[in-house]
């Protein structure tokens, strides 16, 4: 068969077929009286062998290498091409995000486009000054999209530079939320608690309070705690639980000890809160650090019923609870008198 020939039923190029000649994968097996090549049925075969290779992401000298060497192994050349490959998708599918970002901005010209992704840039840095420097600085005016920085908020290990993050994506344009409530469902425990944290800061915020009340029901303590905390700051009493455990375990207890005052200011949530926290007294008579907060947070809470507990706690076994308790009392006697 003549290059030509071959070219049409292969599909490779003549021009290919000659560089494949000249670097010796697939020499023809003769030439024509005018010295034309000649390929065989077997030429022709080790063509498609090559461009089998080539479909795989091999170059043509570990092409040559595979077909001419008896000893080499495919084993680990594959391997190497996973690796190879799995890197290459990495970077093109930053890149796809990095240009959705750029287009969610909605440039309006080139300048636009430099400022995005130079924020982009800084915040790829490695030095955590730098990337609170690319927040805080950016130009006015320029609008970044929500998804850009809900995805940094995600990944910022740098309690400041998150700090910064938070207070741009609840000032950005966009839905921040729905951005960030991806990371609510991530199996990475430090990728809730900083979504949990961002959106605790946006509770007023149109779906903050439906991811919220969701998280009451995390497995980890501090996502719940969160939550709760945001939720119970708005007056939702759906928290109420998850804010007297926070109380017991001794997370944010006064944080906490004051928004389930703020929410006993509702007469039939006064009620429920009470004996909650009562309960947990009896239930925690063995642990007296745990009784003291739970004393202490009855002090937050207004009305005659949570007096008359700190009362009879005045007398409790336990010194130290009854100490405070005691304290507690005389504080709230002298406001009443």
């Amino acid at each position: 068969m003549l290059i030509g020939e071959v070219a049409r039923h292969s599909g490779v190029s003549t021009r290919m077929l000659r560089h494949y000649d000249a670097l010796g994968l697939v020499r023809p097996t003769g030439r024509t009286v005018g010295g034309y090549r000649e390929y065989s049925a077997e030429d022709v075969r080790r063509i498609f062998h090559v461009e089998s290779l080539r479909s795989l992401g091999l170059s043509l000298k570990q092409i040559g290498r595979a077909l001419q060497d008896p000893a080499f192994t495919p084993s680990a050349l594959v391997g190497d091409l996973i690796q190879w490959t799995e890197d290459r998708l990495r970077r093109e599918q930053e890149l796809l995000e990095r240009l959705r970002a750029v287009d969610a901005a909605e440039p309006t010209g080139w300048q636009d486009v430099l400022r995005i992704v130079e924020l982009m840039q800084g915040l790829d840095s490695t030095s955590p000054a730098r990337r609170q420097q690319a927040v805080l600085t950016r130009p006015e005016g320029v609008s970044v999209p929500a998804e850009l920085l809900a995805g940094a908020v995600l990944s910022e290990s740098d309690p400041h530079v998150a700090g910064a993050l938070r207070w741009a994506l609840a000032r950005s344009d966009g839905d921040g939320v729905a951005a960030l409530a991806a990371g609510m469902a991530s199996q990475d425990v430090d990728i809730r608690r900083r979504a949990v944290l961002a959106i605790a800061g946006m509770a007023e915020a149109p779906g903050a309070a439906a991811v919220l009340a969701d998280a009451l029901g995390d497995p980890d303590a501090t996502v719940r705690g969160q939550a709760a905390l945001a939720l119970g700051r708005r007056g939702v009493t759906a928290a109420v639980p998850a804010l007297v455990g926070m109380v017991v375990e001794g997370s944010h207890d006064v944080d906490a000890a004051e928004v389930l005052g703020t929410l006993s200011q509702d007469p039939g949530c006064a009620d429920r809160i009470t004996t909650a926290l009562v309960g947990q007294l009896a239930a925690s008579t063995a642990n007296s650090a745990t009784r003291i907060r739970l004393t202490q947070a009855l002090f937050e809470l207004p009305g005659s019923t949570a007096l008359e507990v700190l009362r009879r706690l005045a007398h409790d076994d336990d010194r130290a609870v009854a100490l405070v308790a005691s304290a507690f009392v005389g504080v709230l006697d002298k406001r009443s008198s």
